[in-house]
């Protein structure tokens, strides 16, 4: 026998504890999202996971459940290297999938604000986009009241999912975006020791 023979438990080892080209062991990773009820919206946000190495482990698709967006709730577990989950919910982000929440520590912290002025005629869709879009933050919960219709004053409550540590600049961005619209933006209520 010769001496670059490997061992069997050399073998073993690396048929058990696959590595990635990077190193990595494959972790499992629960990314939550939410879907418009159009046909092939499920289809369309799984191909970025598996374009980007992903691999699906299961879907929990909660089709008789509403958000207060009027979207479909999914929960998908997916198996991926450390190094390519960021990748994967870019990905997603970049086809126009909402992410709601991607892995346990992305999203740690929440933050409610309250926006009051003319809502739905400074585009409403505009503003939430524009505060996904270039912010750690993403859209957890909405609660729409315009109690004159689409001509007067209404109200806007935005509960953002945000990453640890980032509360301040998401509430900065989010004031400089009602600046620019003219809306009133009510400041999260703060506990004071005394």
């Amino acid at each position: 026998m010769s001496d670059e023979a490997a061992s069997p438990h050399e073998s073993d080892a690396d048929v058990t504890d696959p590595e990635t080209d990077g190193g990595e062991r494959p972790q499992t990773h629960t990314i939550r999202l939410e879907l418009v009820d159009k046909p092939g919206e499920l289809l369309s946000a799984l191909h970025p996971i598996a374009e980007n190495g992903g691999n699906l482990l299961s879907i929990f698709h909660e089709r008789g459940n509403l958000t207060p967006r009027g979207h479909i709730p999914v929960e998908v577990d997916v198996e991926c290297p450390p190094d390519r989950f960021e990748t994967i919910v870019q990905a997603l982000r970049e086809e126009g999938v909402n992410v709601i929440q991607a892995g346990a520590e992305r999203y740690g912290e929440e933050l409610t604000l309250l926006l009051v002025g003319d809502i739905v005629d400074t585009d409403l869709s505009d503003t939430l986009r524009r505060i996904e879009s270039s912010t750690d933050a993403t859209l957890a919960d909405l609660s729409l009241s315009a109690p004159d219709g689409r001509g007067g004053a209404s109200s806007a409550r935005l509960r953002l999912a945000t990453r640890t540590g980032r509360m301040d600049e998401v509430f900065d961005h989010v004031r400089a975006i009602a600046d620019e619209k003219e809306l009133n933006l009510i400041e999260p209520l703060v506990e004071v020791a005394e």
